[in-house]
């Protein structure tokens, strides 16, 4: 069976929206996929600042903005459409929103995004809300995206996505195993964004810095680094806790990034080796999203999983870069089958769910 779906997601660096219109194909349980057509729409100033604002509007600006951006996201999806001529291809779309408020231990999650506009303005049926249910059921709704990525990308032992947070995936004593590592390229674009650059392009700013030893070991010692998996990221950590830390320490922004990027490489090698099961043979790590393009960040892993006989696998520069987009497309589709998007061994939840609202005309 053939699923011609558009994914959309947004990202908490606000760096703009992801399309990815994709055919995922499903033969006897084996899914494949093609990436027929993908761009990102940066996001404008003001939209910037409306989306980084909602969490502090009053409950009917919310749902305001939330309709609004809903609308937004469909016009933005009209034009997807006509610019790459899929008119009459498209069978639905999976759209994630703006997360704003992420509060599981409270059975709560809110992404901006109104998927009733979205679907008034396409005319396709919509899918939303993706991680609703999970939540409701008592699990912290995250991470989702490596369900997806164990379906498109099996032969890999590990499966580590460095996007706005580096996750991680793998199977551990015939459990699916999936949890946030720690916050990653939102963190480094803030501390290069006070350089006036939007980015560190390569990593470059990073490696004419020293590292702060005294940093380092005080984000490593951060305690959600202690905890045991299921467990998942909330953006006001990285903003609330991470970035105060890092600016309470009196060296140079190069200075900061080089420390924090030895922060990821070496929270990355702790994750690898809480997977680890006794002596492994050598296995294949798959590595996606937006740090592959940043060659310090990379070197700096490499260095940690040296000792672990583990060979770095990454995907088509289009795969690395539309990741998020292409598995919400996925997890969507698995919702449109009626079948799990959410596993209990990922999440904490009471059980395995089916998450999403469909909306259609």
């Amino acid at each position: 069976m053939v699923y011609n779906v558009i994914g959309i997601t947004s990202g908490n660096s606000l760096n703009g929206l992801d399309l990815v219109f994709a055919a995922l194909t499903e033969v006897r349980g084996k899914w494949t996929y093609e990436i027929k057509a993908a761009e990102r729409q940066p996001y404008t100033i003001e939209w910037k600042e409306k989306l980084a604002g909602a969490v502090d509007a009053s409950a009917r600006d919310y749902l305001l903005l939330n309709s609004e951006f809903g609308h937004y996201i469909g016009y933005t999806v009209k034009d997807f459409i006509a610019t790459y001529q899929l008119d009459h291809q498209v069978h639905f779309i999976a759209a994630h929103g703006h997360t704003v408020f992420h509060m599981p231990s409270q059975k709560m999650t809110a992404q901006l995004g109104e998927g009733a506009a979205i679907a008034a303005v396409t005319g396709l049926p919509v899918i939303s809300d993706l991680r609703a249910m999970d939540v409701a059921l008592g699990g912290k709704g995250a991470p989702l995206m490596p369900v997806a990525e164990q379906l498109l990308f099996p032969d890999y032992r590990y499966r580590l996505n460095l996007g706005g947070n580096a996750s991680i995936s793998s199977i551990v004593d015939n459990r699916f195993i999936a949890f946030d590592i720690c916050p990653c390229n939102y963190i480094l674009d803030a501390l290069a964004e006070t350089l006036g650059k939007p980015f560190d392009e390569d990593g470059k700013l990073a490696a004419g810095g020293v590292t702060d030893s005294a940093l380092l070991e005080s984000l490593n010692g951060l305690s959600y680094y202690g905890q045991d998996y299921p467990k998942t990221l909330a953006g006001k950590f990285g903003t609330g806790t991470v970035l105060p830390l890092i600016q309470g320490h009196q060296l140079s922004t190069q200075g900061k990034l080089n420390t924090y990027t030895h922060h990821i490489a070496t929270q990355i090698a702790k994750a690898i080796s809480q997977l680890q099961s006794g002596s492994e043979q050598e296995q294949k790590l798959l590595l996606t999203g937006g740090g592959v393009f940043n060659s310090f960040l990379l070197q700096n892993i490499r260095e940690q999983l040296q000792s672990y006989n583990i060979e770095i696998v990454t995907p088509e520069a289009q795969t690395v870069t539309f990741r998020n987009a292409l598995m919400m497309a996925l997890l969507g589709t698995l919702r449109w089958r009626q079948e799990p998007n959410a596993l209990a061994s990922v999440t904490g939840a009471e059980k395995d769910s089916v998450g999403g609202a469909l909306w259609a005309i």
